[in-house]
């Protein structure tokens, strides 16, 4: 169906497509496009499900408005959880200096802590350069861009140093299920982001034994956690000489897994 025919009754098209919130979300591309053959236009690929911010460009995360590409995850108030997990980690904020983003995608988790813990800098690590290019214009957009540099790189192959807050959210859906997903994430979010092996944990096995050599003494990682992932990334990090506690997003799912040196 074109474009225009869509428009005449756009909530009607989204609704038929399996759009949650078909009023809400043409409100939304109402007030981004106001241009009739604008908004025909975005409704079109909404209704073949590009997700919503990648039609309006940004996404909300934290305190913080980022700018958002296929060439990253969009992020998720799920992943939040890992900054309320770091904030209860430093009742002392000051105690936290140097933050290292594993993955960085589009900045949101270093970029957050840096606004909670201001007397930190940081630095944001993706294998993707157009992700690690679309971090730095989202720290500049967002007046960060002083404490944090954003590097492409293969997880921590490339860093040396140590860090007080080693923040993670690593590819962690199963190989087999991403086919399986919401089209949403499915067919336009990177695979290379969601697809975390066979079991769901390679990204697990190669981030956690690096930890003992970036964590600085009395040092905290957190890492985000696939739904029923924490027991095995718990006995990975064990393998590895960390403790594990687990805090759970506004789902009562456990999301987070903070890490500290047994």
């Amino acid at each position: 169906m074109c474009p225009n025919r869509l428009a005449t009754d756009p909530v009607a098209a989204l609704r038929a497509a399996g759009i949650d919130n078909p009023v809400r979300e043409v409100r939304l591309l109402r007030t981004h496009a106001p241009d009739p053959d604008r908004f025909a236009d975005l409704l079109a690929r909404r209704v073949a499900h590009e997700p919503m911010a990648f039609l309006v460009g940004s996404q909300g995360f934290w305190t913080l408005e980022l700018e958002v590409s296929p060439a990253t995850l969009i992020p998720r108030p799920d992943s939040e959880t890992l900054i309320e997990a770091a904030i209860a980690a430093f009742p002392d904020r000051a105690q936290v200096r140097r933050v290292l983003d594993l993955g960085t995608g589009t900045g949101c988790l270093l970029l957050a802590a840096l606004v909670e813990f201001p007397a930190a800098s940081g630095v944001g690590i993706d294998r993707v350069p157009d992700a690690a290019v679309l971090a730095r214009r989202n720290a500049a957009a967002n007046l960060l861009a002083d404490r944090a540099a954003f590097l492409c790189g293969d997880w921590a192959g490339a860093i040396q140093g140590s860090f007080d807050l080693i923040l993670s959210n690593p590819p962690y859906i199963e190989t087999a299920d991403i086919a399986g997903l919401m089209p949403d994430v499915a067919q336009f979010e990177p695979a290379s982001a969601l697809d975390g092996g066979a079991d769901g944990l390679d990204g697990y096995r190669t981030i956690i034994p690096m930890l003992r050599g970036l964590l600085a003494p009395g040092g905290v990682a957190v890492l985000e956690l696939g739904q029923g992932q924490a027991d095995a990334v718990a006995g990975l990090a064990m393998e590895a000489g960390f403790t594990t506690t687990t805090r759970d997003d506004l789902g009562g799912i456990v999301r987070a897994a903070i890490l500290r040196r047994a």
